[in-house]
């Protein structure tokens, strides 16, 4: 039985002579094995801790020489073992929250001296000086002949780059990585995503340039990636839509779209509040949505997209007089804020209310409405902005909705005003 971690061996009676612990931790191998005990001359359970510094270890006996055990943070790969004899307190740190929980039980049976032949002991020999090297945290693979089949990635990874090696799918053994703050899957053939890459809790860059995807699934907007992703490149893929619930993404600051078949962006954009870089470039966006213009960007780029040429005049109309008692009651629920989910109310009402329009006046419209375009100046929403096309154009058409006839016909009463002057 071993365990890979930073390690700090607390003596608990320094503070007793006014010595102090240097406090500094080292990574260190661990393992749990028999040994002959010199005096007894009879094979006990040790604890063993090999250092960098100390590769042949220092050992300490387990059977029934546990104080008690610190496991609160546990889940956290962290730790503590203190024992009777010597005084010391064994503090562990960095490690794989299961194999903790492991060798943790493992140090408990010992101690107990209970089912022990039934334990995984390790031989108690010096560790070599690859073991208890400082945990990996970034790797980089770009090659199909580097990448590993047979054995894990360092579960200490921050960082991992696995590019041009033509993967059709995400390793699953790359989900495990629980530290993984930055994952770089760019040129491959990944055509799905699992909904497990939500499971990855400090994931703050995704990127995926150059691949074969076709969706970004539902389940994923509403991962934990919700409070983690703050860079997300989907560049270079086949995307033609993305979820409403996408914009439950509110931490993103940088979002690639460039070169898919995007036809166009999610109503609610305005809910990535933080967002900060937009490209779109090279897709198939005629309009915008209305909620584009809430956007506060530094930098956005929709080169070569399809814009239609819009006139307020031209509309449609999707009104019934009266409005339907649904349609009420989902003006209600949306004007007021009020929650909703489908423990409350059915699905599909859910799928209406996440794609509500907003009327110039402020109120909601849901599944009746007036329809027409506008354009607008994307520098009025971008400190910076790449032009829309070769002759150097700066605009492009937003969608406006209206929730009744006098709305619109007041929009269009300051159109004609404005034309007028």
């Amino acid at each position: 039985m071993k365990l890979q971690c930073d390690v700090e061996v607390v003596n608990r009676m320094l503070p007793t002579y006014g010595m102090k612990n240097k406090g500094k931790g080292a990574r260190a191998v661990l393992s749990i094995g028999r040994h002959v005990d010199k005096t007894t001359q009879r094979h006990n359970i040790y604890l063993m801790i090999c250092t960098a510094k100390d590769r042949t270890g220092s050992k300490y006996k387990l059977k029934e020489n546990i104080e008690t055990f610190f496991t609160r943070f546990v889940e956290e790969g962290k730790a503590t073992v203190r024992l009777k004899e010597p005084a010391v307190d064994i503090c562990l740190s960095k490690a794989d929250a299961n194999s903790l929980k492991n060798f943790l039980s493992a140090a408990r049976l010992a101690h107990r001296g209970n089912d022990t032949d039934s334990l995984p002991l390790s031989t108690l020999t010096p560790v070599r000086a690859r073991d208890v090297e400082k945990p990996k945290k970034k790797l980089t693979i770009v090659s199909k002949k580097d990448y590993p089949l047979t054995s894990n990635f360092p579960y200490s990874l921050e960082q991992l780059q696995v590019s041009y090696c033509k993967l059709s799918r995400v390793d699953m053994r790359m989900l495990s990585l629980k530290a993984l703050r930055r994952l770089d899957l760019s040129n491959n053939n990944i055509k799905t995503l699992p909904a497990t890459i939500g499971e990855l809790g400090c994931l703050a860059e995704l990127i995926l340039h150059n691949n074969h995807l076709e969706t970004f699934s539902e389940a994923l907007c509403l991962s934990s990636l919700q409070r983690t992703l703050q860079h997300l490149d989907l560049s270079h893929n086949r995307l033609q839509a993305l979820p409403p619930q996408f914009c439950q993404l509110r931490e993103l600051i940088n979002l690639k779209l460039d070169d898919n078949r995007l036809v166009w962006l999610p109503f609610r954009i305005s809910r990535l509040s933080k967002l900060r870089f937009l490209s779109a470039a090279h897709n198939q966006l005629a309009l915008l949505p209305g909620d584009f213009r809430k956007l506060t960007l530094e930098n956005l780029d929709l080169f070569d997209n399809p814009f239609a040429h819009p006139n307020p005049l031209d509309h449609t109309i999707q009104l019934t007089f009266p409005l339907t008692l649904q349609e009420m009651a989902a003006r209600a629920v949306a004007n007021l804020r009020i929650p909703y989910g489908p423990h409350l109310i059915p699905a599909h009402l859910c799928q209406d209310l996440e794609v509500a329009k907003t009327c110039d006046c402020g109120r909601s419209c849901v599944n009746y409405y007036i329809k027409t375009a506008v354009s607008m100046n994307l520098h009025l929403v971008s400190h910076t902005v790449v032009l829309v096309d070769d002759m150097g154009g700066t605009d492009a058409p937003v969608q406006h909705h209206f929730c009744s006839l006098s709305c619109y016909s007041e929009f269009l009463d300051q159109c004609l005003q404005r034309g007028l002057r």
